[in-house]
């Protein structure tokens, strides 16, 4: 138990597997991934948005693979990449093979339209032979025919039903290297059905509002739907599902677990959204800091607030704080404390050497610490 018990998250349990080197569930760090959109088989432009996810800090990218030309596309791919390949696979069970022959770290099917029992079967087959994980991918937007028809509609029970369903075909084929999703673009439902699951296996879950809309849109859906089920613990590996480029959909995921206090990467900014009092344009300032700190990736925060109401209360809490003062001159704040002022001309590229000076001894103490424990 913390200090601040209210902030406490007991995250559910659940068995440990790997996609890749990367170790997704039993009490490994919530993972972030991502989707490209690129024609899988321009190699080229797949590896750029690869690159692209990489520095916004994915942990794990996803890419599709719809025919052949695409998994003859994936080894190169792969070998590319610094973070682990998942080949989404629809339809064509086929092109489940190829991808796990070509490296993929880990295979996404649908059990809605991937086949038969026995099309399952071969493509664990591949899986076991290749040492890929696989990803039980149930939407409620491709439930099964038979399920629509016992249950009127997607509804949680039939989700679950399905992902039970298909986790047997896997563990009958001693399988057990898998993790489940369960969603849908409505968000009662998604979580509904987390909430089922979670109670039901000892599976990591990954977390995902589907078809959730733009970058506005849709990173409010994803916040209610999955920062519900992150708060209560359930969760294990996260994509935020938006219609934006996908280094997008990192840094949203990044910040949604850095809410949480689940994960921390970078610069956590605490701004407020001014007003009349304002010494300086914050609204300005913070979307300037915010595009100038996306290299930094040390975990510290930064509070950035117009006026003296605020500013010295929430600059106590953070690193760095700057709060607005009269007549263009602005205090400065380090590790709570008052520091010095700034002028409005110098403010944003002080604020921006302060901070990399700031993640430049952090990392300096975090690697002499890793030495003098060697």
């Amino acid at each position: 138990m913390s200090i601040r018990p209210w902030r406490d998250i007991q995250r559910r349990q659940s068995r440990q597997i790997m996609v890749g080197n990367v170790a997704v569930g039993g009490g490994a760090p919530v993972t972030v991934q991502t989707m490209t959109n690129t024609p899988t088989d321009d190699v080229r432009a797949t590896i750029d948005q690869i690159r692209r996810c990489e520095e916004a800090g994915a942990d794990i990218i996803r890419v599709s693979c719809p025919d052949e030309a695409s998994t003859a596309a994936l080894k190169q791919i792969v070998r590319a990449a610094k973070v682990p390949i998942v080949a989404d696979i629809h339809f064509h069970y086929k092109r489940a093979l190829e991808a796990a022959d070509a490296g993929a770290a880990c295979l996404r099917i649908n059990p809605g339209n991937i086949g038969s029992e026995a099309r399952v079967a071969e493509v664990v087959r591949a899986a076991k032979a290749n040492g890929c994980s696989i990803r039980i991918g149930v939407n409620g937007g491709s439930l099964e025919k038979d399920l629509l028809e016992k249950y009127g509609e997607p509804c949680p029970e039939a989700l679950v039903e399905s992902a039970l369903d298909h986790i047997k075909l896997l563990q009958d084929a001693d399988f057990h290297e898998y993790k489940v999703a369960v969603k849908a673009s409505d968000i009662f439902l998604a979580v509904s059905a987390y909430m089922q699951l979670a109670e039901a296996v000892d599976c990591p879950l990954h977390l995902g509002i589907t078809e959730a809309g733009g970058l506005i849109g849709g990173t409010v859906k994803s916040s209610i739907g999955m920062g519900n089920l992150l708060w209560a613990g359930i969760g294990d590996t996260i994509r935020v599902s938006l219609s934006a480029e996908p280094e997008e959909e990192i840094r949203v995921g990044f910040e949604m677990l850095k809410a949480l206090g689940i994960r921390n990467r970078g610069v956590r900014v605490v701004s407020c959204p001014s007003c009349a009092r304002q010494g300086f344009d914050v609204i300005r300032t913070v979307q300037t800091l915010e595009e100038r700190l996306q290299h930094i990736r040390v975990p510290l925060s930064l509070s950035v607030l117009g006026c003296v109401v605020n500013g010295p209360g929430e600059a106590r809490e953070t690193d760095i704080g700057l709060t607005g003062g009269g007549a263009g001159k602005h205090m400065v704040y380090l590790s709570g404390v008052t520091d010095h002022t700034v002028q409005d001309a110098d403010m944003v590229e002080h604020i921006v050497k302060l901070v990399e000076a700031k993640a430049a001894e952090i990392e300096a103490a975090e690697a002499a610490q890793a030495q003098a424990a060697e």
